[in-house]
């Protein structure tokens, strides 16, 4: 029997409904999962234990009942704390509360039973989890979604974090080859491809023909954001309708950038066929996502993005940059178009072609459902790590 414990940074965070997701699809094959995170966004409906946000004292007595409790443990996780860090003297002070923080997240384990220890994303989460892990010698893995997590400071501390995990899921083999070479080859059997995944018979549900409006219905989801490329898209669309093509984009999300992207929409007049939604709710999103004919992702950057797997797994044609592992996805001129991201001209062209190929949406949907089937359904994910929760306990990684 093996008692796998799940962290995050924040488990009721939008951005992670594929935790949940997987959480979920583990608990239904009879794994028990118990949720952790650094911090809680306050959601009541969040079921996750949190690091955060208790009493100092809470916190001493962690200190205390861990350093009687194993001392050697406990200095030896200190000092990796002090080693697993970037220089400077900010970094060292953070890698004192990271210190603090381990102890309290190792002291949590303990008292639920972990024998498993399972991360999300490598940035500082995963570095809380890892010392706790060392504190308490428990086997612990990671799953590496993008770039970011290969950027600085993530990046620099990332080798460190694969040699002492004991398996490392990658979502793509674009990121599990950008992780192969940040470390010796005798760490290449740790890697394996596990995909984030979508419930496909939830998503069947609420799956919707395409509309019979006059005009098509585009979609954008996600974060206002320079590296998602909204500025360059609402150009295209300008250019687009100069050449007499009528169309209809919603974006969803929100972020930084909103107020840049949203001074170009009057300044390119087309307030009229650019919408903005806002942030909304998951089952909201994929409704929207459901209601409308193509979903454009025009981002310079990304790792393999769940919105993708989710607006295939809906029956919807896709236009996205071709960029990191995203064409392991999505199947160019079968379930959508790609092109060169930052290339406007490349973009223009796979958005008027698909515009002007309305026939083939339909069958483009199909193709990109039975992908998703095939891969990235979530029942399947939930099996392929329980599998490896196993071959963590038995040595066989």
């Amino acid at each position: 029997m093996i008692n796998v414990a799940y962290l995050v940074s924040d488990y009721s965070a939008p951005s992670h409904t594929f935790v949940r997701r997987e959480v979920r699809a583990l608990r239904a094959l009879g794994t028990s999962v118990t949720a952790f995170d650094i911090r809680t966004s306050g959601n009541s409906e969040n079921e996750a234990i949190s690091v955060l946000g208790r009493p100092l004292l809470a916190y001493l007595s962690a200190l205390i009942s861990a350093l009687i409790g194993n001392p050697r443990k406990f200095f030896t996780t200190w000092v990796l704390a002090q080693r697993h860090r970037p220089p400077g003297s900010r970094a060292f002070l953070w890698a004192q509360f990271h210190f603090v923080e381990a102890i309290m997240l190792a002291g949590l384990l303990s008292r639920a039973g972990t024998t498993h220890l399972h991360v999300h994303f490598a940035n500082s989460g995963a570095t809380v989890g890892m010392l706790a892990a060392n504190y308490l010698e428990l086997p612990w893995s990671l799953t590496l979604h993008g770039i970011s997590e290969l950027d600085y400071p993530a990046g620099l501390l990332l080798p460190d974090k694969i040699s002492h995990a004991t398996f490392v899921a990658c979502a793509s083999y674009f990121i599990q080859a950008q992780a192969m070479r940040l470390v010796t080859p005798d760490q290449w059997h740790k890697f394996r491809i596990v995909r984030c995944g979508v419930d496909c018979h939830n998503l069947k549900q609420i799956h919707k023909k395409f509309n019979s409006s006059t005009i098509p219905k585009l979609i954008c989801v996600g974060r206002l954001s320079p590296e998602k490329g909204h500025l360059g898209l609402l150009e295209v669309m300008h250019e687009l309708r100069n050449k007499g093509l009528d169309f209809s984009l919603t974006l969803i999300g929100d972020g930084p950038s909103r107020f840049l992207i949203e001074a170009l929409v009057d300044e390119l007049g087309l307030r009229d066929r650019v919408f903005f939604s806002g942030f909304l709710k998951e089952e909201d999103t994929l409704s929207a996502i459901s209601e409308s004919d193509i979903l454009i992702l025009p981002s310079f950057m990304e790792g393999l993005p769940v919105v993708l797997i989710e607006a295939l797994a809906l029956g919807k044609p896709v236009v996205s940059s071709r960029v990191a592992g995203i064409p392991e996805l999505v199947e160019d001129g079968k379930s959508g178009i790609l092109f060169t991201p930052s290339n406007s001209q490349d973009l223009e062209r796979a958005i008027l072609g698909i515009l002007k190929d309305g026939d083939a949406w339909a069958r483009m949907g199909h193709i990109g459902r039975a992908r998703v089937e095939q891969e990235f359904n979530v029942s399947r994910i939930g099996k392929r790590l329980q599998a490896l929760f196993y071959d963590a306990r038995d040595g066989k990684i």
